[in-house]
């Protein structure tokens, strides 16, 4: 701890307090710490060479800081293997995808619901490639799966410390990964197959290449920014563009070069980004629609209506053609959301901190020259936090706790630098001011989310603001303690802000999570989520009757919104039900009516319904066809094989239409229909192509019961029909 603390001190050993005279870098001559203090090129942690120095050290390192790097990941790999797998298929909708990609290149490269390609996920397929290529390696499982995201959120910790490191300090990176690793929202998405894992990793990947952009004066490095920006929005389409303003902005200000090469160098970064990202959109906006699967969540088969319409501009307005519960159907919008009952417990815990350290950082470099590195670090960092945040907090459509975890990067680097820069200060009264003021924020706050779940106890959260309140009133008197008393003080800062993330962490280790939104941590009582489970084991769910024979859904507990006509009951803290015919909403709930899964989670088949569509599949193009991308989710991970998801995610994409329907099946291509399932109707503005194809089938097809559940078999026409 003294080696650490060392690592922050002051430039000038003359003005240091009596008290903390000797607390003096061992390995780092007093040059260097004056290079630290002004972020250029030859300072402690900020030597040249290649990235992958981060992880050996640099000469000038304190002994501490590569065993504590390599503690750091190793911990962080500990954490995200445990108990991996209790999640199982995870996100059915991408778990099957990611299968569909293993079988078939055609499938691998537009992100194909299936096999055989009758319609994609609602986003590009750049997270889907990485778990296709796994489970080609290791076959269909839940480990082959989830091994990824793992991988991506321990480089993702990695490229947090590497760039905060570079410019603050080991310890500065060191805490700054720390909070990155323990950060409940990351915890979970970083072993979860949704998008969010790589878009995560590659916005981190953007903010170090843009500090090196900056440091070097490069258009090279620029485009390599654009590179991962446009390899982000292969992952999530205009998501990745919150991070974009700041890092411009940081680099026209800040590079260490001419203002026209700074404009020739921001403009070779857009021009990157539009060919990294550009190429994939080209071929599918170009090749005929006839020989590409269909383009899923859009109502035009265009990428780029699905990219600026449901994916775009309709998540910040609400006007999502197709979607489920838009409007203010997501939550309350407003400048408090991200502190919210059923946010705040995500992401939240240091922000408040973060956002005094930015400030403070601001105030410190601000009339440091136009080149300074660490003022260019606040910019990316920092402005990464306020825009992210800002939109998160009042976009008005589709909103999911989970979407959070772009704010936990840049969270974890502010708190890092913020709090160096603070210590650095530390023999003035701005500088202790700073990190009391850090301390107490953390500290309250983290009461405040403790106070919303009864999971942990009063002991904890008690304990976090009474540590926290102690540590921040030695601070404002640091200049007074004798110096074995220091790295005490400052370990209690820590603990204060990181014990309250580090409970939630461990809760969401424990549980199994499935379904299409999910949530860290234990029940606060708020929403919880529609149709994701906290913890349990995947549903196995029901099979059941016709279309029209199930009861209302119930919420599930702790859900707030009602089920659907037709849905079973929601699990436990599920927040809705199953769609029409769905089963559960929640990991626990079980499947009592109509078809299999729910529009926002799927079920296992049994061994009767694999086996039945396993028959001759070989004769079939689609084993089965289900409305809604879940349902059929659940039958194409069971039984291997392809089934035609009806209508896309919502059951309201107009794919396939009733006449291609009618023409698939005159070919023999579908052996078999679920009966029930997805919304089958318009939603939101959408197609209602699916309850035609499913009145269609009812009035002309035989019904046949497989291990319970109600099928159409399309091989059989009624008489007459």
């Amino acid at each position: 701890m003294d080696d650490a603390i060392a690592q922050l001190r002051t430039t000038n050993p003359q003005s240091q307090p009596r008290s903390l005279s000797r607390w003096r870098p061992t390995r780092a001559t007093s040059a260097d710490s004056a290079a630290a203090e002004r972020g250029e090129r030859g300072a402690p942690g900020h030597s040249g060479g290649r990235f992958a120095r981060v992880v050996r050290g640099a000469d000038t390192d304190p002994r501490w800081a590569r065993p504590a790097l390599l503690g750091l990941l190793l911990l962080t790999a500990i954490a995200y293997f445990y108990n991996l797998t209790a999640s199982g298929y995870a996100n059915s909708f991408y778990s099957a995808a990611a299968q569909a990609g293993s079988h078939s290149w055609k499938a691998f490269f537009y992100g194909s619901s299936d096999a055989a390609n009758a319609i994609t996920v609602d986003k590009p397929p750049a997270s889907l490639w990485a778990m296709a290529l796994s489970i080609r390696v290791f076959g269909l499982n839940s480990f082959a799966i989830l091994l990824p995201q793992v991988l991506m959120g321990l480089a993702t910790v990695g490229v947090v410390y590497a760039t905060v490191k570079r410019y603050f300090g080991a310890a500065a990176g060191l805490l700054s990964g720390a909070v990155m690793s323990l950060t409940p929202v990351a915890v979970l998405m970083f072993r979860f197959n949704n998008p969010d894992a790589l878009l995560v990793l590659l916005m981190a990947l953007g903010a170090w290449a843009t500090m090196r952009s900056i440091e070097k004066g490069s258009a090279k490095w620029m485009m390599l920014v654009g590179v991962f920006i446009g390899l982000g929005f292969l992952t999530k389409t205009l998501q990745v563009l919150l991070v974009v303003p700041f890092f411009g902005i940081a680099y026209l200000v800040a590079a260490n070069t001419t203002l026209r090469r700074r404009v020739v160098g921001a403009v070779a970064g857009v021009a990157a980004m539009v060919l990294s990202a550009g190429w994939w959109v080209a071929i599918v906006e170009l090749v005929p629609a006839s020989m590409r699967p269909y383009i899923g969540g859009s109502q035009d088969n265009s990428f780029l209506s699905l990219t600026f319409g449901y994916n775009g501009f309709g998540r910040l307005n609400g006007n999502e053609t197709g979607s489920v519960g838009g409007g203010n159907g997501w939550g309350t919008t407003g400048i408090g959301r991200m502190f919210s009952s059923q946010i705040g417990g995500q992401i939240s815990w240091l922000i408040p901190a973060a956002l005094v350290l930015l400030v403070a950082g601001l105030v410190i470099r601000g009339r440091r020259p136009r080149t300074d590195l660490r003022r260019a670090a606040y910019l990316v960092w920092g402005g990464w936090l306020l825009v992210t945040g800002l939109t998160f907090s009042f976009m008005a459509g589709i909103f999911h706790e989970y979407y959070t975890v772009a704010l936990a990067p840049a969270v974890a680097a502010v708190v890092g630098m913020g709090a160096a820069e603070a210590w650095e200060k530390r023999d003035g009264w701005f500088g202790r001011g700073t990190l009391a003021a850090a301390t107490v924020a953390a500290s309250v706050w983290g009461w405040v989310l403790l106070s919303r779940t009864t999971a942990y106890g009063d002991w904890l959260r008690f304990g976090v603001l009474a540590v926290g309140l102690a540590a921040a009133a030695l601070m404002l008197g640091l200049n007074l303690l004798h110096r074995k008393a220091i790295p005490f003080v400052v370990a209690g800062a820590i603990v204060a802000g990181l014990a309250g993330p580090a409970a939630y962490s461990w809760t969401t280790l424990q549980t199994g999570h499935v379904g299409s939104i999910v949530t860290a941590g234990p029940s606060t009582g708020g929403m919880g989520g529609m149709g994701g489970a906290r913890g349990g084991t995947p549903p196995t769910g029901g099979f059941g009757g016709a279309p029209g024979q199930g009861t209302n859904g119930t919420g599930g507990t702790n859900g707030t919104t009602p089920g659907a006509p037709g849905g079973t009951n929601g699990g436990t803290n599920g927040g809705t039900t199953g769609a029409p015919g769905g089963t559960t909403g929640g990991a626990t709930g079980t499947g009592q009516t109509g078809g299999m899964g729910g529009l926002l989670n799927a079920s296992t088949p049994n061994t009767a319904v694999v086996a039945a569509l396993q028959a001759d599949s070989s004769k079939y193009t689609w084993a089965a066809a289900a409305i809604g991308s879940q349902n059929a989710a659940g039958l194409q991970l069971g039984s291997g094989q392809p089934v035609m998801s009806i209508g896309g995610f919502n059951g309201s994409d107009p794919s396939p239409t009733l006449a291609q329907f009618k023409q698939y099946v005159a070919e023999g291509k579908i052996h078999y229909f679920l009966a029930g399932g997805g919304m089958g109707g318009a939603t939101g503005g959408g197609s209602n192509t699916a309850s035609q194809i499913s009145s269609w089938v009812t009035a002309n097809f035989k019904s046949v019961t497989i291990g319970g559940t109600t099928f159409y078999d399309l091989t059989q026409p009624l008489s007459g029909s």
